[in-house]
Protein backbone atom coordinates (compact mmCIF):
# COMPACT_ATOMS: atom_id res chain seq x y z
CA UNK A 1 0.00 0.00 0.00
CA UNK A 2 1.14 3.54 -0.65
CA UNK A 3 0.66 6.93 -0.47
CA UNK A 4 -1.94 8.65 -2.59
CA UNK A 5 0.82 11.37 -3.81
CA UNK A 6 4.05 8.44 -4.94
CA UNK A 7 0.44 6.56 -6.56
CA UNK A 8 -0.31 10.21 -8.63
CA UNK A 9 3.43 10.70 -9.18
CA UNK A 10 3.65 7.13 -10.50
CA UNK A 11 0.53 7.51 -12.88
CA UNK A 12 1.42 10.68 -13.97
CA UNK A 13 5.09 9.66 -15.29
CA UNK A 14 3.64 6.98 -17.24
CA UNK A 15 0.99 9.03 -19.18
CA UNK A 16 2.21 9.12 -22.89
CA UNK A 17 0.65 11.71 -25.73
CA UNK A 18 -1.01 9.66 -27.86
CA UNK A 19 -0.49 12.04 -31.19
CA UNK A 20 -1.36 15.51 -32.67
CA UNK A 21 -3.79 16.56 -35.68
CA UNK A 22 -4.72 19.61 -36.93
CA UNK A 23 -8.61 20.30 -36.70
CA UNK A 24 -11.12 23.05 -37.72
CA UNK A 25 -12.22 25.49 -35.33
CA UNK A 26 -16.10 24.71 -35.03
CA UNK A 27 -14.51 20.79 -33.86
CA UNK A 28 -11.95 22.41 -31.37
CA UNK A 29 -14.17 22.55 -28.12
CA UNK A 30 -12.40 20.76 -25.68
CA UNK A 31 -9.63 19.84 -27.16
CA UNK A 32 -5.97 20.01 -25.53
CA UNK A 33 -3.35 22.58 -28.02
CA UNK A 34 0.05 21.48 -28.68
CA UNK A 35 1.13 24.58 -30.57
CA UNK A 36 2.14 28.06 -29.49
CA UNK A 37 -0.45 30.50 -31.00
CA UNK A 38 1.12 33.75 -32.18
CA UNK A 39 -0.61 37.01 -33.19
CA UNK A 40 -0.71 37.28 -37.01
CA UNK A 41 -1.83 41.25 -36.98
CA UNK A 42 -2.31 44.09 -33.78
CA UNK A 43 -5.73 43.92 -31.97
CA UNK A 44 -6.96 46.40 -31.81
CA UNK A 45 -5.48 46.72 -35.43
CA UNK A 46 -6.18 50.32 -35.52
CA UNK A 47 -7.90 52.81 -32.59
CA UNK A 48 -11.04 52.86 -32.51
CA UNK A 49 -14.14 54.36 -30.77
CA UNK A 50 -15.53 52.09 -27.66
CA UNK A 51 -18.74 53.94 -28.03
CA UNK A 52 -21.11 55.81 -30.04
CA UNK A 53 -20.49 59.25 -29.92
CA UNK A 54 -18.40 62.35 -31.47
CA UNK A 55 -14.00 61.89 -32.25
CA UNK A 56 -12.74 65.41 -31.08
CA UNK A 57 -9.13 67.02 -30.40
CA UNK A 58 -8.99 68.07 -26.93
CA UNK A 59 -12.74 68.68 -25.94
CA UNK A 60 -14.13 71.74 -23.44
CA UNK A 61 -17.70 72.00 -21.94
CA UNK A 62 -19.91 73.89 -23.88
CA UNK A 63 -17.64 73.98 -27.02
CA UNK A 64 -19.77 74.45 -30.55
CA UNK A 65 -17.76 71.62 -33.49
CA UNK A 66 -18.47 71.14 -37.19
CA UNK A 67 -18.34 67.81 -38.21
CA UNK A 68 -16.95 66.17 -41.06
CA UNK A 69 -18.17 63.09 -41.72
CA UNK A 70 -19.85 60.43 -40.31
CA UNK A 71 -17.56 56.63 -39.66
CA UNK A 72 -19.81 53.63 -39.82
CA UNK A 73 -17.76 50.15 -38.03
CA UNK A 74 -15.47 49.08 -41.08
CA UNK A 75 -15.32 52.97 -42.67
CA UNK A 76 -12.13 54.21 -43.18
CA UNK A 77 -12.11 57.57 -42.55
CA UNK A 78 -11.82 60.26 -45.03
CA UNK A 79 -10.49 63.44 -43.14
CA UNK A 80 -8.11 64.35 -40.50
CA UNK A 81 -9.43 66.06 -37.54
CA UNK A 82 -8.65 69.89 -37.27
CA UNK A 83 -9.39 72.03 -34.40
CA UNK A 84 -12.93 73.20 -34.52
CA UNK A 85 -14.32 70.30 -35.71
CA UNK A 86 -15.38 66.29 -35.24
CA UNK A 87 -16.38 63.72 -36.66
CA UNK A 88 -19.29 61.15 -35.55
CA UNK A 89 -18.17 57.92 -35.02
CA UNK A 90 -19.93 54.57 -34.36
CA UNK A 91 -18.61 51.85 -31.65
CA UNK A 92 -15.72 49.63 -33.01
CA UNK A 93 -15.06 52.12 -35.93
CA UNK A 94 -11.54 53.52 -36.54
CA UNK A 95 -11.16 57.22 -35.38
CA UNK A 96 -9.49 60.07 -37.75
CA UNK A 97 -6.41 60.72 -37.17
CA UNK A 98 -5.59 63.44 -34.55
CA UNK A 99 -8.22 62.25 -32.37
CA UNK A 100 -7.53 62.58 -28.78
CA UNK A 101 -11.20 61.54 -27.17
CA UNK A 102 -14.34 60.48 -28.16
CA UNK A 103 -17.41 61.92 -26.23
CA UNK A 104 -20.19 59.80 -25.92
CA UNK A 105 -23.60 60.91 -27.39
CA UNK A 106 -25.43 61.30 -24.23
CA UNK A 107 -23.06 64.19 -23.35
CA UNK A 108 -23.85 66.23 -26.79
CA UNK A 109 -26.37 68.74 -28.41
CA UNK A 110 -26.93 67.63 -31.91
CA UNK A 111 -27.62 71.53 -33.73
CA UNK A 112 -28.12 69.97 -37.14
CA UNK A 113 -26.27 67.40 -39.24
CA UNK A 114 -23.06 70.25 -39.75
CA UNK A 115 -22.75 71.50 -35.89
CA UNK A 116 -23.32 69.90 -32.18
CA UNK A 117 -22.46 71.17 -28.77
CA UNK A 118 -20.55 69.27 -26.34
CA UNK A 119 -22.04 69.06 -22.70
CA UNK A 120 -19.48 67.87 -19.98
CA UNK A 121 -17.41 65.42 -21.88
CA UNK A 122 -15.15 64.17 -19.39
CA UNK A 123 -12.07 63.14 -18.86
CA UNK A 124 -12.18 59.69 -20.54
CA UNK A 125 -10.91 59.17 -23.65
CA UNK A 126 -13.63 56.32 -24.81
CA UNK A 127 -10.74 54.90 -27.33
CA UNK A 128 -9.06 51.94 -27.53
CA UNK A 129 -5.96 51.65 -29.22
CA UNK A 130 -3.93 49.85 -31.42
CA UNK A 131 -2.58 46.72 -30.30
CA UNK A 132 -3.34 47.41 -26.92
CA UNK A 133 -5.17 43.69 -26.67
CA UNK A 134 -2.06 42.25 -28.12
CA UNK A 135 0.43 43.07 -30.82
CA UNK A 136 1.51 40.89 -34.01
CA UNK A 137 3.97 38.34 -32.97
CA UNK A 138 2.66 38.25 -29.52
CA UNK A 139 2.32 34.78 -28.18
CA UNK A 140 -1.24 34.84 -27.51
CA UNK A 141 -2.35 30.85 -26.64
CA UNK A 142 0.45 28.32 -25.32
CA UNK A 143 0.57 24.37 -25.01
CA UNK A 144 -1.51 22.54 -22.78
CA UNK A 145 -4.29 25.33 -23.20
CA UNK A 146 -7.71 22.81 -22.90
CA UNK A 147 -9.63 25.22 -25.41
CA UNK A 148 -12.63 26.91 -24.42
CA UNK A 149 -14.84 28.97 -26.15
CA UNK A 150 -13.16 32.26 -25.45
CA UNK A 151 -9.89 30.30 -26.45
CA UNK A 152 -11.44 29.33 -29.67
CA UNK A 153 -12.81 33.08 -29.88
CA UNK A 154 -8.84 34.12 -29.66
CA UNK A 155 -7.97 31.85 -32.54
CA UNK A 156 -10.64 33.27 -34.51
CA UNK A 157 -9.02 36.74 -34.16
CA UNK A 158 -5.88 35.76 -35.06
CA UNK A 159 -6.85 33.57 -37.87
CA UNK A 160 -5.80 30.48 -36.53
CA UNK A 161 -8.55 28.34 -38.14
CA UNK A 162 -7.25 25.04 -38.28
CA UNK A 163 -4.91 24.21 -34.51
CA UNK A 164 -3.03 21.71 -33.76
CA UNK A 165 -4.50 19.58 -31.10
CA UNK A 166 -3.88 16.37 -29.02
CA UNK A 167 -5.36 13.18 -30.44
CA UNK A 168 -7.87 12.01 -27.83
CA UNK A 169 -6.73 8.62 -26.12
CA UNK A 170 -8.98 5.61 -27.32
CA UNK A 171 -10.69 4.63 -23.46
CA UNK A 172 -11.78 1.24 -22.77
CA UNK A 173 -14.30 0.49 -19.98
CA UNK A 174 -14.70 -2.89 -18.39
CA UNK A 175 -17.18 -3.48 -15.41
CA UNK A 176 -17.20 -7.12 -13.81
CA UNK A 177 -19.65 -9.00 -11.23
CA UNK A 178 -21.73 -11.83 -11.81
CA UNK A 179 -23.89 -9.62 -9.39
CA UNK A 180 -24.57 -6.76 -12.50
CA UNK A 181 -27.37 -6.09 -14.41
CA UNK A 182 -27.62 -3.17 -16.69
CA UNK A 183 -29.91 -0.73 -15.64
CA UNK A 184 -32.80 -1.60 -17.83
CA UNK A 185 -32.73 -4.92 -16.77
CA UNK A 186 -34.77 -6.28 -13.13
CA UNK A 187 -32.32 -7.39 -10.86
CA UNK A 188 -32.89 -11.00 -9.69
CA UNK A 189 -32.30 -12.42 -6.03
CA UNK A 190 -28.34 -11.13 -5.29
CA UNK A 191 -28.09 -8.93 -8.06
CA UNK A 192 -27.46 -4.69 -8.27
CA UNK A 193 -28.00 -2.08 -11.54
CA UNK A 194 -24.46 -2.12 -13.02
CA UNK A 195 -24.06 1.95 -11.84
CA UNK A 196 -20.56 1.87 -12.54
CA UNK A 197 -20.34 1.74 -16.48
CA UNK A 198 -23.03 4.51 -16.80
CA UNK A 199 -21.08 6.67 -14.42
CA UNK A 200 -17.75 6.65 -15.57
CA UNK A 201 -19.10 6.77 -19.56
CA UNK A 202 -20.75 10.33 -18.48
CA UNK A 203 -17.53 11.34 -16.57
CA UNK A 204 -15.68 10.46 -19.41
CA UNK A 205 -18.20 13.09 -21.80
CA UNK A 206 -18.13 15.52 -19.14
CA UNK A 207 -14.43 15.84 -20.83
CA UNK A 208 -15.70 15.25 -24.41
CA UNK A 209 -13.99 11.77 -24.43
CA UNK A 210 -15.91 8.89 -26.01
CA UNK A 211 -15.63 5.46 -24.36
CA UNK A 212 -15.77 1.99 -25.53
CA UNK A 213 -18.00 -0.10 -23.50
CA UNK A 214 -18.46 -3.84 -24.54
CA UNK A 215 -20.69 -4.98 -21.38
CA UNK A 216 -20.23 -6.64 -18.02
CA UNK A 217 -17.64 -9.20 -18.05
CA UNK A 218 -18.45 -11.91 -15.66
CA UNK A 219 -16.11 -13.76 -12.32
CA UNK A 220 -14.71 -15.99 -14.84
CA UNK A 221 -11.11 -16.15 -15.02
CA UNK A 222 -11.05 -16.66 -18.37
CA UNK A 223 -13.18 -13.94 -19.39
CA UNK A 224 -11.64 -11.53 -17.43
CA UNK A 225 -8.11 -12.06 -19.16
CA UNK A 226 -9.45 -11.91 -22.33
CA UNK A 227 -11.67 -8.93 -21.81
CA UNK A 228 -8.34 -7.50 -20.68
CA UNK A 229 -6.59 -8.23 -23.24
CA UNK A 230 -8.95 -7.22 -26.21
CA UNK A 231 -8.93 -3.76 -24.17
CA UNK A 232 -5.45 -3.11 -24.14
CA UNK A 233 -4.80 -3.95 -28.09
CA UNK A 234 -7.49 -1.52 -29.01
CA UNK A 235 -7.25 1.62 -26.44
CA UNK A 236 -4.62 3.60 -25.01
CA UNK A 237 -6.41 3.44 -21.20
CA UNK A 238 -8.07 0.42 -19.99
CA UNK A 239 -10.22 1.33 -17.16
CA UNK A 240 -12.19 -1.60 -15.05
CA UNK A 241 -14.10 -1.59 -11.97
CA UNK A 242 -14.77 -4.26 -9.30
CA UNK A 243 -12.75 -7.40 -9.18
CA UNK A 244 -9.64 -6.15 -7.33
CA UNK A 245 -9.55 -6.59 -4.05
CA UNK A 246 -8.87 -10.03 -2.37
CA UNK A 247 -11.73 -11.61 -2.97
CA UNK A 248 -12.28 -15.14 -3.78
CA UNK A 249 -13.60 -14.04 -6.82
CA UNK A 250 -11.29 -10.86 -7.52
CA UNK A 251 -9.41 -11.80 -10.54
CA UNK A 252 -8.50 -8.44 -12.31
CA UNK A 253 -5.07 -8.61 -10.55
CA UNK A 254 -3.73 -12.29 -11.70
CA UNK A 255 -5.76 -11.61 -14.59
CA UNK A 256 -3.80 -8.51 -15.80
CA UNK A 257 -0.69 -10.56 -14.98
CA UNK A 258 -1.64 -13.18 -17.12
CA UNK A 259 -2.16 -10.60 -20.42
CA UNK A 260 1.31 -9.23 -19.55
CA UNK A 261 0.18 -6.64 -17.65
CA UNK A 262 3.41 -4.89 -15.29
CA UNK A 263 2.05 -3.76 -12.47
CA UNK A 264 3.01 -0.75 -10.72
CA UNK A 265 1.19 -0.08 -7.48
CA UNK A 266 -1.99 -2.25 -5.83
CA UNK A 267 -3.86 -0.56 -3.24
CA UNK A 268 -3.20 3.24 -1.98
CA UNK A 269 -3.60 4.97 1.69
CA UNK A 270 -6.96 6.41 1.27
CA UNK A 271 -11.04 5.59 2.18
CA UNK A 272 -12.65 4.87 -0.47
CA UNK A 273 -10.13 3.57 -3.10
CA UNK A 274 -7.99 1.45 -1.15
CA UNK A 275 -7.91 -1.71 -3.81
CA UNK A 276 -7.08 0.98 -6.79
CA UNK A 277 -4.37 -1.17 -9.00
CA UNK A 278 -2.48 0.20 -11.87
CA UNK A 279 -0.33 -1.33 -14.36
CA UNK A 280 0.57 -0.86 -17.96
CA UNK A 281 1.70 -3.13 -21.00
CA UNK A 282 4.09 -1.36 -23.16
CA UNK A 283 2.62 2.29 -23.55
CA UNK A 284 -1.19 0.81 -22.91
CA UNK A 285 -1.89 1.99 -19.39
CA UNK A 286 -4.52 0.04 -17.31
CA UNK A 287 -6.53 0.73 -14.08
CA UNK A 288 -8.42 -1.25 -11.99
CA UNK A 289 -10.96 0.63 -9.64
CA UNK A 290 -12.75 -0.93 -6.75
CA UNK A 291 -16.47 -1.62 -7.41
CA UNK A 292 -18.55 0.67 -4.95
CA UNK A 293 -19.56 3.64 -6.78
CA UNK A 294 -17.59 6.24 -4.69
CA UNK A 295 -14.85 4.79 -5.11
CA UNK A 296 -15.18 4.58 -8.19
CA UNK A 297 -16.42 8.39 -8.58
CA UNK A 298 -13.79 9.32 -6.96
CA UNK A 299 -10.87 8.25 -8.19
CA UNK A 300 -12.22 9.57 -11.63
CA UNK A 301 -11.51 12.48 -10.41
CA UNK A 302 -8.68 12.37 -8.33
CA UNK A 303 -6.18 9.74 -10.53
CA UNK A 304 -7.66 9.32 -14.05
CA UNK A 305 -9.07 12.96 -15.35
CA UNK A 306 -5.38 13.88 -14.06
CA UNK A 307 -3.85 11.03 -16.33
CA UNK A 308 -6.18 11.94 -19.26
CA UNK A 309 -5.12 15.85 -19.27
CA UNK A 310 -1.43 14.59 -19.15
CA UNK A 311 -2.16 12.74 -22.05
CA UNK A 312 -3.24 15.30 -24.22
CA UNK A 313 -0.34 17.30 -23.19
CA UNK A 314 -2.18 19.46 -20.56
CA UNK A 315 -2.53 19.86 -16.59
CA UNK A 316 -5.74 19.59 -14.61
CA UNK A 317 -5.82 21.75 -11.86
CA UNK A 318 -8.79 21.40 -9.85
CA UNK A 319 -9.19 24.80 -8.00
CA UNK A 320 -9.06 24.20 -4.48
CA UNK A 321 -11.29 26.44 -2.10
CA UNK A 322 -10.40 27.17 1.55
CA UNK A 323 -13.31 27.13 3.72
CA UNK A 324 -14.46 26.61 7.22
CA UNK A 325 -16.19 24.06 8.54
CA UNK A 326 -20.30 24.07 9.81
CA UNK A 327 -19.27 21.55 12.49
CA UNK A 328 -16.76 19.05 13.67
CA UNK A 329 -16.23 15.94 11.87
CA UNK A 330 -14.92 13.18 13.86
CA UNK A 331 -13.91 9.55 13.10
CA UNK A 332 -12.69 6.80 14.75
CA UNK A 333 -10.15 5.02 12.33
CA UNK A 334 -7.16 7.29 11.55
CA UNK A 335 -4.93 4.51 9.13
CA UNK A 336 -5.28 6.60 5.87
CA UNK A 337 -6.46 9.59 4.32
CA UNK A 338 -9.88 9.36 4.38
CA UNK A 339 -12.23 11.49 1.61
CA UNK A 340 -15.63 12.82 2.59
CA UNK A 341 -18.51 14.50 0.30
CA UNK A 342 -19.10 17.98 1.31
CA UNK A 343 -21.65 21.08 0.28
CA UNK A 344 -20.86 24.43 0.62
CA UNK A 345 -23.63 26.60 2.03
CA UNK A 346 -23.36 30.05 3.65
CA UNK A 347 -19.57 30.41 3.45
CA UNK A 348 -19.27 26.98 4.96
CA UNK A 349 -18.10 23.15 4.90
CA UNK A 350 -21.17 20.57 5.59
CA UNK A 351 -19.79 16.99 5.73
CA UNK A 352 -22.38 15.23 3.98
CA UNK A 353 -24.15 11.98 5.58
CA UNK A 354 -21.74 9.17 4.36
CA UNK A 355 -22.00 5.67 5.04
CA UNK A 356 -18.98 4.60 2.95
CA UNK A 357 -18.26 3.74 -0.57
CA UNK A 358 -21.34 2.03 -1.43
CA UNK A 359 -23.13 4.70 -0.73
CA UNK A 360 -24.12 6.25 -4.19
CA UNK A 361 -27.26 8.47 -2.78
CA UNK A 362 -24.32 10.52 -1.08
CA UNK A 363 -23.61 12.11 -4.18
CA UNK A 364 -26.75 13.78 -4.76
CA UNK A 365 -25.63 17.07 -2.89
CA UNK A 366 -21.75 16.35 -3.38
CA UNK A 367 -20.31 19.94 -4.28
CA UNK A 368 -16.91 18.31 -3.64
CA UNK A 369 -14.87 16.39 -1.35
CA UNK A 370 -12.44 16.87 1.76
CA UNK A 371 -9.88 15.23 2.62
CA UNK A 372 -8.83 14.32 6.39
CA UNK A 373 -5.39 13.47 7.06
CA UNK A 374 -4.42 10.29 7.77
CA UNK A 375 -3.61 10.48 11.93
CA UNK A 376 -6.44 12.98 12.65
CA UNK A 377 -9.62 11.81 14.35
CA UNK A 378 -10.82 15.42 14.69
CA UNK A 379 -11.39 18.53 12.77
CA UNK A 380 -12.98 21.26 14.84
CA UNK A 381 -15.68 23.43 13.86
CA UNK A 382 -14.81 26.39 12.59
CA UNK A 383 -11.28 25.30 10.88
CA UNK A 384 -10.41 25.61 7.51
CA UNK A 385 -10.31 22.41 4.93
CA UNK A 386 -9.93 22.66 1.33
CA UNK A 387 -12.96 21.64 -1.43
CA UNK A 388 -11.90 20.21 -3.91
CA UNK A 389 -14.44 20.72 -6.15
CA UNK A 390 -16.69 17.85 -8.47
Amino acid sequence: MIPFDEAFRMMMSHAVLTGSERISLDHALSRVLVEKVKADRDMPPFHKSAVDGYACIDPQPHQELGVLETIAAGQTPAQTLTPGFCSKVMTGAQVPQGTTHVVMVEDVNERDDQRVQLNHPGSKTNIALQGEDFKAGDPVLYPGTWLKPQHIAILAAVGHTRPLVALRPAIGLLTTGNELVEPHQQPGAGQIRNTNAIQLITQFQSLSLEVSYPGIVGDQEEQVRQAIERSLEENHLTVLTGGVSMGDHDYVPPMMEKAGVEILFHKIAMKPGKPTIFGKKGDRLIIGLPGNPVSTFLQFEMLIKPLLYKMMGGSYKPGLCRVPLAHEVRQKKSDRDSWKPVRVADGKVHVLPYHGSGHLHALRLAEGFICIPAGTTLLKEGSGVDVRPV
